[in-house]
C-alpha cells in the first residue's frame, strides 16, 4: 500500500523531487476529461459539455503535460552541463 501511495505522490514531482503544478494540472485535466466523457455516454445529449470545452480542457492536459515533458528533456542537459 505505501509503494502505490509513493508512486502517485511521485507522479506528481518532477526530475529533481519537486512538486510539479505542470503535472498536477494535466494529470487531473486529463482525468477530469476522461471521466466527463466516459460518463457524457450515458447521458441525454442536451446535458453534454460544448465541444469547445473538450477542446480547451484537452489542450490544458496535452500542453501541461507536454511542457513537463520538455522540462524534463532540457532540464538534464542544463544539469548536466552545470555538473561539468
Amino acid at each position: 500500500m505505501k509503494k502505490a501511495l509513493n508512486w502517485i505522490a511521485g507522479l506528481f514531482r518532477d526530475e529533481r523531487g519537486n512538486p510539479s503544478s505542470k503535472r498536477f494540472i494535466g494529470i487531473i485535466a486529463g482525468s477530469t476529461l476522461c471521466i466527463t466523457l466516459y460518463a457524457n455516454q450515458f447521458t441525454e445529449e442536451h446535458i453534454a459539455p460544448s465541444p469547445v470545452l473538450i477542446n480547451a480542457v484537452a489542450a490544458l492536459a496535452f500542453g501541461c503535460l507536454g511542457l513537463a515533458s520538455v522540462d524534463k528533456i532540457w532540464g538534464k542537459r542544463d544539469h548536466n552541463k552545470t555538473e561539468e
